[in-house]
């Protein structure tokens, strides 16, 4: 059995990847919805914290799983070593590089960005609204 075989990585289906993407999504709302829930309806802001908190443990969980694997995978195969070296990489090496390249183009984690910025702003503009309406 040769080291691709034991160690191949792979991409996850797209319904595992949207799926994380939206719990994030719903971590961020629950998070940035506290501020109103507390202008608005204060007993809500524990359930609505621990939403997000869970939300997110379990998003940064599967993140961090897929930052490692990437990682292990550049290092497992020598990457950055061939490149640097100008070898020619191998089949597996090549399977490897699209693995990367793939998980890389198929991640929402850019859209993932800009939505918690957008959702920070008006987080940010709703407490101002409501606090001066007070």
């Amino acid at each position: 059995m040769n080291i691709m075989e034991r160690h191949k990585p792979h991409t996850v289906p797209r319904s595992v990847i949207y799926a994380f993407f939206s719990l994030g999504l719903i971590s961020a709302i629950a998070f940035r919805g506290i501020i109103i829930f507390q202008h608005i309806e204060p007993s809500w802001v524990r359930p609505v914290w621990y939403v997000g908190t869970i939300g997110y443990f379990l998003f940064f969980l599967y993140r961090y799983r897929i930052s490692r694997k990437r990682k292990h995978a550049i290092e497992t195969f020598r990457l950055i070593d061939k490149l640097k070296a100008n070898a020619c990489l191998e089949d597996e090496d090549r399977e490897v590089v699209l693995y990367l390249l793939s998980s890389i183009r198929f991640s929402l984690e850019d859209i993932n960005y800009a939505l918690i910025f957008i959702l920070s702003i008006l987080a940010i503009g709703a407490d101002m609204v409501l606090t001066v309406m007070k």
